[in-house]
């Protein structure tokens, strides 16, 4: 029993994973944001402690049967009902802990007499790391396997990565680590290739309505949402959460035409403000990077339907694609924003504020 949509053939490797007597301790998931690496993480988690695992207190070979373990059915792992997959769905296990850029498991040198706390940090800092491997040295508190989720482990400066690169080559066989990354690249080598990578893609838009209505989506809603979130499921489940977020698409896909269609002044004016709005809304404003996405593969789609016509206006469209994913890809990197930004934006063709507005690629000439 699971909440992941589509990645059946990455479940399969994670329940083969989980059935070793020992699991890779480490395993990096590459993918863009949305996609499902933090729950396909913690599924892991699930995996590897579910009380019906054989040899869990659930299983039914373990417990005895007059009638002999054959006579059970096999049970799906996780089965999603035991104490441990219920407290890990709903992020409560102590022995299942993620770490990010602030003060989480923050462990200071013996020697300093002060440190100071740092809840804004932009990085997973050294001290942090501390805190990781000192707890990763101790036994779980009541799971088999205690789960560290490193997320987005490219915030982990080089001096932090460096620290921690023993511990993740020979971790504590009761402690395993989950890296996830939107820009694995941006991660030192020495990390990565101490890490098991499961490369976390986007989800066929089929595959994410059929999941949403089985969830009682109504049929509209579910058809939106799943074409508005572009093969990541998370982004799915949150439109159809709060279908005013797909407005908000909307409106964000109107700015984008009335940008395509503007000046340099204006794309400089523009790249300005979208930069000031990342660095206070990191999250919000990736939306918008994902509005440009829709944009420029809507407009890629429907021009490519006028066949020889729509030739030249196909060939921007993948231009200004590959900008979006080198601008996002840069921005994990913690490449200055408004530089990228203002990269992204001068490689975009400038389309006429109609044609933007159909996405055909025709002037109202």
């Amino acid at each position: 029993m699971t909440g992941v949509i589509g990645h059946d053939a990455i479940l399969r490797e994670l329940h083969a994973f989980a059935a070793m007597d020992e699991p890779p301790h480490a395993l990096l998931f590459a993918g863009p944001e949305g996609v499902g690496r933090s729950l396909l993480a913690r599924t892991y988690a699930q995996m590897l402690n579910c009380e019906r695992r054989p040899g869990g207190a659930l299983d039914p070979a373990a417990a005895g049967s007059m009638f002999g373990a054959d006579e059970f059915a096999p049970v799906d792992i996780p089965c999603g009902a035991c104490r441990h997959c219920r407290l890990i769905a709903e992020g409560n296990h102590p022995d299942v802990i993620t770490v990010g850029p602030g003060d989480m498991l923050c462990r200071p040198r013996s020697a300093e007499s002060s440190h100071p706390a740092h809840p804004l940090s932009r990085d997973i800092r050294i001290c942090q790391v501390r805190g990781m491997v000192d707890l990763a040295s101790r036994y779980p508190f009541e799971a088999r396997y205690r789960l560290i989720i490193i997320d987005p482990a490219e915030r982990l400066g080089r001096e932090a990565a460096n620290t921690i690169l023993k511990t993740l080559e020979e971790p504590p066989g009761q402690t395993v680590f989950a890296l996830i990354s939107a820009a694995p690249e941006s991660i030192i080598e020495t990390v990565v290739s101490r890490c098991r990578r499961i490369d976390v893609r986007l989800v066929a838009r089929q595959l994410i309505e059929d999941a949403l209505l089985a969830r009682k989506v109504a049929p509209e809603v579910a058809a939106h949402a799943a074409e508005a979130a572009r093969g990541r499921p998370g982004r799915a489940i949150a439109y159809a959460a709060r279908p005013a977020l797909m407005e908000d698409h909307a409106r964000l896909l109107e700015r984008c035409a009335k940008i395509a269609a503007g000046r340099n002044a204006e794309r400089f004016a523009y790249a300005q403000d979208l930069a000031e709005r990342f660095r206070k809304d990191r999250e919000t404003t990736l939306r918008e990077f994902a509005a440009w996405e829709n944009f420029w593969e809507t407009r890629l789609r429907d021009t490519a339907s006028l066949g020889n016509r729509g030739r030249a206006d196909c060939a921007e469209s993948l231009v200004a694609l590959r900008a979006v994913t080198q601008a996002q890809a840069d921005l994990q990197a913690q490449v200055l924003a408004r530089g990228a930004i203002e990269l992204m934006l001068l490689s975009f063709p400038r389309v006429m504020l109609s044609a933007a507005s159909s996405t055909h690629g025709e002037s109202d000439e």
